[in-house]
């Protein structure tokens, strides 16, 4: 059987399918519809379901798995769904909606033990401790969460994955440019996102939190060093200590992205561009692997809403 993203366009099927999202919006007759996105283990399409009634959005909500007729299409450069008719999965049919949730392709235990010999490697006693206190706080959401509602890593351990990945590259500039502080780029980027652990909701039908809409994930992060160093009676005003927290705050790079400060430290700098080269290879690996070569892939909303053409073997 085939999986979502394998369709061809126009093409009609019938698949059990997990309701990732499902937000009600009002159209424009002023009728309610359900903008759904569908998951299986190859990835995600949206789909509308229109002029729905209470019943109906109270029995389509996120984490269902449902059974879905529907047509493959395509709007606007981006995939889509035409939805036939869809029905609840019953208690004899593949209704567990762990069946459809899209997983790093690293192994949990994997990505611990790497993450735990990388902290050795963290020599300043402040930021190693910090680190540690944190990630033992969270460990289980840190590796099951995803990094993103949407766009990049949005799959269960894509927290993790991210900052992994981030981890190889970083070294790998480490080894090139001896001027870095290695333990300070490492401390940073396992931090950076850890925030995420409060700004969404789960890995499961992802959303994000009051905390998460309010505050945002650099902020919740920033907090949690503080709580780190007040349970491990560590001087915040220590120049380790704030430095360690503008590596954090100052990882989305622009104002306008989120950071309240720009990078001011080299190493700050580094993990940005880390950060964006990681995110951003994600969100095009993601629609290349779905895509023919000689052919172009579907917009990306993350990359200015462009598609890449994907080359013919040369």
């Amino acid at each position: 059987m085939k999986k979502l993203r394998e369709l061809t366009i126009d093409e009609t099927f019938e698949l059990f399918l997990l309701i990732k999202n499902a937000d009600v919006r009002i159209a424009k007759n002023g009728k309610k519809f359900i903008a759904f996105t569908f998951q299986d283990t190859s990835g995600t399409i949206d789909g509308k379901y229109w002029d729905a009634s209470e019943e109906e959005i109270s029995r389509f909500s996120a984490g269902n798995v449902i059974l879905l007729n529907g047509k493959r299409e395509v709007y606007q450069g981006n995939p889509q769904v035409k939805i036939i008719h869809m029905r609840l999965a019953k208690p004899e049919e593949p209704n567990q909606p762990t069946l459809y949730m899209e997983r790093a392709p690293l192994k949990r235990e994997d990505m611990i033990e790497e993450m735990n010999q990388t902290i050795f490697e963290i020599t300043n006693a402040h930021w190693q401790r910090i680190v540690r206190h944190i990630l033992t706080k969270y460990q289980k959401e840190f590796f099951d969460y995803p990094a993103a509602k949407r766009n990049h890593h949005a799959f269960a351990n894509g927290l993790a994955y991210h900052t992994i990945s981030m981890l190889r590259l970083g070294k790998a500039i480490c080894k090139e440019y001896e001027e870095l502080n290695a333990p300070l780029l490492y401390a940073g980027i396992i931090l950076h996102d850890l925030g995420k652990v409060k700004e969404l909701s789960g890995a499961m039908s992802t959303e994000y939190t009051l905390a998460g809409n309010l505050i945002g994930h650099l902020v919740l992060a920033e907090e949690e060093i503080s709580k780190a160093c007040s349970a491990l009676k560590i001087d915040e005003a220590e120049e380790d200590v704030i430095i360690l927290k503008h590596m954090v705050l100052a990882h989305h790079g622009l104002l306008e992205y989120g950071s309240p400060v720009r990078p001011r430290i080299m190493e700050a700098e580094i993990l940005h561009q880390i950060d964006n080269m990681d995110a951003s290879i994600q969100m095009m690996l993601s629609s290349i692997r779905q895509t023919e070569p000689g052919q172009y892939t579907d917009r990306i909303f993350g990359l200015e809403n462009r598609s890449f053409y994907v080359p013919k073997d040369c």
